[in-house]
């Protein structure tokens, strides 16, 4: 199930239940029995790993002391049969509400002591909450059963490659903010700016073997998962990663635990708490859990995005190790207290991205002597100015800074990137692409003009400690400007041709031949886009673009297709990305980035199907599943089938060419057919339509087709109507063949639909290999092969924009009003009249000989 399916189906539970429960509220529930779905899965895995059959899954009772603490000392918790979810759906009626408070009940006593921490408590918003799911107890059980048909679908094992539970969250957030009457969205960190954030920390930290990461304001605990993920790219081991975390809201916290324990995370490796984290600092926060105990947590990176400058208490707390150092932040705004929560739980080596409002640059008073300290003890290594509306719930702009305990250099790189987005509805959104470039200036801390720059310690002395991005960085596009003499007399300014060097570098014979001149040049071609595409400069591009990939196709095929099965799925993409780079490496006008986007975009469906493969084996290319799709007046309907890896489109495409291509021959006559018959009623004479009068409806603009047969009949033996019922009879024949061609069609399409299933399913492994490379490497390859068009295309609109702008030059302009003038003048001198008239013409001759 994708996102989108996914959404539908939720979006439509949620309608259906608005009359039980508050909108903002229904997340807690859905969020709540799909992790308890969760924990029964994982407990039945475990047991039929252990070899436990149907009937032994039957016998799982609470006073089974053996079988209790057996499941409780290797999973943390026991669930006993007549409370797993799969139970309750095989109840029918006889489920009741009181099976799930029994059931939550149960949990909390059957926990290990060891998780306490991790599972206590975790379902206590749902307990709470069951009684809001109706007036009865009848009413409760009918809206839960409900819910449970609906997460019995979702999907559960952790391959998606999106983070189910935050999506679901950050979903209903997006659709119930406004009856919330709050914005919401302060828990959930989007996606993109999650991974961005765990790329760089990934980065720094990838010669680790073990890693402690910290989030005090963890919300849905997505940056937690997202730095895991993307850590384990460079690390073997899984659990040498710990995760701590912090969280204030209850419900908000419960999902923090449920989201990392989802994503596979032994509970082992989870500390959490559920605290104030300003207020209430966790100095006892070890492995040991030593409460009382000063003993304050350090780690190897810290991530938050907490809230936007809220109010807190800073009374007393001058002496706090985590602030004293540094100054304390206002009290209406807390940004810096968080920062420097976190910076204070950094271990020497460690770094921390924190996502704040863009004024925490540039505001004054204690905050700006924060920032004057932070930057005299060198800790800001980066900042990086984010798009606006980036965030749900606020449009303000924002940045991540990146700071560190031990830095070897005392300046700041700051990056612009606020300009590179996409449009996703009212909000912007960050694209692979982005990411990568972001993450790639910041490791190598690279200059990129209007883009990133790396500032001096005396400099931003010099600017009163300001950080302001646009103090350092002019990323705003150039204005439009005239050159007077062009503007005059024509010519293209060399300036202006020179603002087109890096496509000079490249196409030096292109320039040398497309211009004449010196200082104001004339294009030699009235043809621009023609002369630019045959020019031998352009071939040669293209063809030195073609030779860059020889042998990337094979590459491809020996990674990603001869071993679908073993590839490392997130670092194999790395491996790619590399290589692409490398080759584009010195074709200096392809963007790299704009590859990596492309690449990126092909990679989700490769990944996706890899991910199938190696979780269900090769035979899951050889799979068709039905089609089930959402319809809002009927739920959940099946139309047909689709291949689960291979599409039934490819196979159409190759397997059952000529099969597919007749099916669509007769689309395109049925779809002919009614422009046939439209184009014999236009062709009724006015006395043909009264005639027919009878057998046109209402609104005239065609026959009543059932009509048709009997007017034949009545006028076929009137020699005077011969022509007119040859176009009725023309008429009623398209008719026909109109309904045999619909019934002929809908044939052919379930035919094709059979062979496809049957070709799929009969496939030999070599031919799935051949679909395979299609599918992927073609796909991506012919992708990729559009990047020289682009860059030709963005040339040649440049030189157009360029002709255009000088090619009406004032000096023409006055040319004409002079001849026009003169013409008028002209004229004049041949008109006669009164003196009256002629004065007045000849006032009007002096005055356009003055202009």
């Amino acid at each position: 199930m994708n996102k989108q399916q996914l959404a539908n189906k939720i979006w439509e539970s949620a309608n259906q239940m608005r009359s039980k429960i508050e909108a903002n509220e229904y997340k807690d529930y859905i969020l709540g029995f799909i992790f308890y779905k969760y924990l029964c899965d994982k407990e039945v895995e475990f047991l039929r790993s252990e070899e436990y059959t149907d009937e032994d899954l039957k016998n799982l009772k609470e006073e089974d002391s053996e079988q209790k603490n057996y499941l409780i000392r290797n999973i943390g918790y026991f669930i006993a049969y007549e409370n797993l979810f799969s139970t309750w759906l095989s109840m029918g009626k006889n489920f009741d509400v009181s099976n799930v408070r029994d059931a939550l009940n149960a949990f909390s006593r059957l926990i290990n002591t060891d998780y306490k921490k991790v599972f206590e408590g975790i379902f206590k918003t749902l307990e709470t909450g069951l009684s809001k799911l109706g007036d009865s107890s009848g009413t409760q059980t009918k809206s839960i059963i409900a819910l449970l048909n609906l997460i019995k679908d979702i999907p559960m094992s952790g391959k998606q490659d999106y983070d189910v539970l935050g999506f679901i969250y950050e979903y209903l957030i997006s659709m119930f903010a406004a009856n919330a009457g709050k914005k919401a969205g302060e828990f959930y960190t989007p996606h993109e700016v999650s991974l961005l954030m765990s790329e760089i920390v990934a980065n720094h930290l990838k010669d680790k073997e073990e890693i402690k990461i910290y989030d005090p304001t963890s919300g849905s605990g997505s940056l937690l998962i997202n730095i895991g993920k993307s850590v384990q790219k460079h690390i073997a081991k899984e659990h040498h990663i710990k995760y701590y975390a912090q969280e204030l809201k209850e419900n908000t916290y419960n999902l923090t635990r449920m989201n990392l324990i989802m994503r596979g995370i032994k509970p082992i490796n989870i500390i959490t708490r559920n605290a104030d984290t300003l207020e209430d600092d966790w100095p006892y926060f070890d492995d040991n859990d030593k409460e009382g105990t000063y003993d304050p947590l350090f780690v190897d990176a810290v991530v938050s995005n907490p809230p936007y400058s809220q109010h807190w208490d800073s009374n007393g707390k001058q002496n706090d190790p985590r602030y004293a150092r540094f100054g304390l932040a206002p009290k209406s705004k807390a940004d810096y207290a968080f920062l420097l929560h976190d910076l204070y739980h950094l271990n020497p080596n460690g770094i921390m991205t924190i996502v704040l409002p863009h004024g925490v640059l540039f505001r004054g008073g204690e905050e700006g002597q924060i920032r004057k300290n932070l930057v005299d003890y060198h800790h800001i290594d980066a900042i990086i100015g984010l798009p606006s509306n980036i965030f749900f719930g606020t449009g303000i702009p924002t940045i991540i800074m990146v700071l560190k305990q031990k830095r070897q250099n005392d300046d700041i790189l700051i990056i612009d990137a606020s300009k590179g987005f996409i449009k996703d509805g009212k909000n912007n959104k960050l694209r692979a692409s982005d990411i990568k470039k972001i993450t790639d200036t910041i490791i190598a801390r690279a200059d990129i003009p209007n883009y990133s720059r790396k500032v001096s310690k005396e400099e931003i002395i010099k600017n009163d400690y300001n950080l302001n991005i646009p103090r350092y960085i002019d990323s705003q596009e150039k204005a439009e400007n005239y050159d007077i003499y062009a503007s005059m007399f024509g010519g293209i300014p060399l300036s202006e041709i020179n603002e087109l060097a890096p496509f000079w570098q490249q196409f030096k014979g292109l320039r040398a031949d497309l211009f004449t001149g010196d200082e104001y040049l004339k294009i030699n071609t009235k043809d621009i886009r023609e002369f630019v595409s045959n020019h031998q400069d352009i071939a040669n591009f293209k063809n030195a673009f073609q030779s860059k990939f020889n042998g990337f196709n094979q590459e491809l095929q020996n990674s990603l297709i001869k071993n679908a099965l073993n590839v490392n799925i997130s670092k194999q993409k790395e491996v790619i990305s590399d290589n692409i780079f490398d080759r584009l490496s010195t074709l200096l006008l392809i963007d790299k980035y704009q590859a990596y986007e492309i690449f990126h975009q092909n990679y989700l469906s490769i990944a996706q199907d890899l991910e199938m493969i190696q979780s269900e084996g090769f035979e899951a290319t050889k799979k068709v599943d039905p089609n089930i799709i959402y319809k809002k007046d009927k739920g959940e309907v099946q139309e047909g089938f689709i291949g689960r890896i291979i599409p039934f489109a490819l196979i159409h495409q190759t397997k059952l060419k000529t099969d597919y291509d007749n099916l669509n021959s007769q689309k395109e006559l049925l779809e002919s057919l009614p422009n046939q018959m439209s184009e014999i009623f236009e062709n009724l004479s006015l006395d043909e339509k009264e005639l027919l009068s009878d057998i046109i409806n209402d609104d005239e603009s065609s026959f009543i087709n059932k009509e048709i047969p009997k007017k034949i009949k009545t006028l076929k033996d009137d020699e005077d109507y011969k022509e007119t019922i040859y176009k009725l009879e023309d008429f009623y024949n398209l008719l026909n063949k109109e309904k045999s061609l619909k019934k002929s069609i809908k044939e052919a399409e379930n035919l094709l639909t059979t062979n496809t299933k049957k070709c799929i399913e009969n496939l030999s492994d070599d031919e799935v290999n051949e679909l395979l490379n299609i599918k992927w490497i073609d796909t991506l390859m012919l992708s990729l092969n559009k990047l020289p068009e682009l860059i030709i295309d963005e040339l040649i609109n440049s030189l157009i924009k360029l002709d255009e702008k000088y090619a009406n030059t004032l000096k023409d302009l006055q040319d004409d009003i002079d001849a026009t003038s003169k013409e008028i003048c002209d004229m004049i001198d041949e008109l006669s009249g009164d003196d009256s008239d002629m004065a007045g013409l000849n006032a009007l001759k002096a005055l356009l000989k003055a202009n």
